[in-house]
């Protein structure tokens, strides 16, 4: 079986599905692999690198698809209705594609997923079990956009982040809020740590306090408690309005206090929550900085405009596309061992081919479309 490796041609995206050291792993367990040419060149890969580690360069997308058993791939394939090229016509009859297919953002290209009899895996909706971890792309690339939120923060904040003894006076800490204590929030509060802010924290999981405070984070606490809870597939749910409205008190309160706000709370399937009226924005000081994570799903502040910086009152609110990918080297090589552990778990080491439990629960929580049909039970009236 043959492996393929496509570009991204998303704008914002320099991350690549495979490195050189994935590419030999491939190669012991058996498959023959292909790089589109130029597509490691964002993660500062050349073509001579993967060559040397035994795959072969093709030409162009097309070349690629005609001969790919298995494509892997970081973002959705691009369509004709997005303006090409197209990505997904060109893919063999029966292929199997791997990646964070974002199907909620993406919902169209179900039925063209299964119009090519293309069997879809979703990287980014693998199931939150102990033996899917190493699997998981969408935590260890949370990771990565939580810890590059602070240094954006750091970057734009006009003061110093640690405590400083001086001859002059003494410099106050700065203090960080973090909204969203998942991946992206538990590492945004550990870098803040690191760099010497005070930190706190708010989430509606109060399981999430115990690995805050674990950090070294104080957690903002909103009663009652009994609505709290975590969903079975462990993201936040959606909370009563009177849960909100108590809510947005108190985080309006704790701006009052803080310099920086790490936005990260999104719902699965959901707008993200508002968390941040403008309003609410002027509670905090002139020079004070937030970064919304939550941007490209609507943002948890009001007045994140994605992909921009913008200024209120004094206050900047910085609202990136992809924060990933402005750590290229390392978010590939951590996507790429993701992907790799999802292939080589999925591989018959005798067979040297793919051979797929279609009733294994990680394969249930990932496929999207198999044989002509869009099987996953969130998306099938997406046909």
């Amino acid at each position: 079986m043959k492996i393929g490796v496509a570009k991204e041609v998303r704008p914002h995206e320099h991350r690549v599905a495979a490195t050189p050291a994935s590419v030999r792993k491939y190669i012991e367990l058996g498959y023959a692999v292909a790089i589109e040419r130029g597509a490691g060149l964002g993660a500062y890969i050349a073509d001579e690198a993967y060559a040397a580690a035994g795959a072969s360069i093709a030409p162009d997308f097309a070349s690629l698809a005609a001969e790919a058993d298995v494509l892997l791939r970081v973002r959705p394939p691009l369509t004709a209705a997005e303006g090409g090229p197209d990505e997904i016509q060109p893919l063999k009859d029966g292929a199997v594609l791997i990646g964070m297919l974002q199907p909620r953002d993406y919902p169209a290209h179900l039925a063209l997923y299964a119009a090519r009899r293309v069997t879809a895996f979703a990287l980014d909706h693998i199931p939150r079990i102990s033996r899917a971890q190493a699997m998981d792309g969408l935590t260890s690339q949370s990771n990565l956009a939580g810890y590059k939120a602070v240094l954006a923060a750091a970057h734009e904040f006009p003061r110093a982040f640690p405590m400083m003894m001086t001859a002059g006076g003494t410099i106050a800490p700065a203090r960080v809020l973090v909204l969203g204590a998942g991946v992206a929030g538990l590492q945004a509060i550990a870098t803040a740590r690191r760099l010497g802010a005070v930190a706190s924290a708010f989430d509606v999981r109060a399981a999430v306090k115990e690995e805050v405070e674990s950090l070294g984070g104080a957690f903002i606490e909103v009663p009652p408690m009994e609505e709290m809870i975590k969903e079975t597939d462990g993201y936040a749910r959606e909370m009563s309005d009177a849960y909100q409205r108590h809510q947005h008190r108190l985080i309006a309160e704790a701006l009052k206090v803080n310099d920086i706000v790490i936005c990260s709370a999104l719902i699965p399937g959901r707008r993200a929550p508002m968390l941040i009226t403008a309003e609410m924005v002027g509670a905090l000081k002139p020079g004070s900085v937030i970064v919304d994570l939550a941007a490209a799903a609507g943002g948890n502040c009001a007045l994140s405009r994605l992909g921009e910086t913008v200024e209120a009152g004094g206050v900047r609110i910085i609202a990136p596309h992809n924060l990933p990918s402005l750590l290229p080297i390392d978010a590939s090589n951590l996507y790429a061992r993701n992907v790799l552990n999802f292939v080589a778990w999925l591989t018959d080491k005798a067979a040297k081919a793919i051979m797929i439990d279609w009733d294994d629960e990680i394969v249930r929580g990932m496929l999207l479309a198999r044989d002509g049909r869009i099987v996953h039970p969130q998306f099938k009236g997406a046909a």
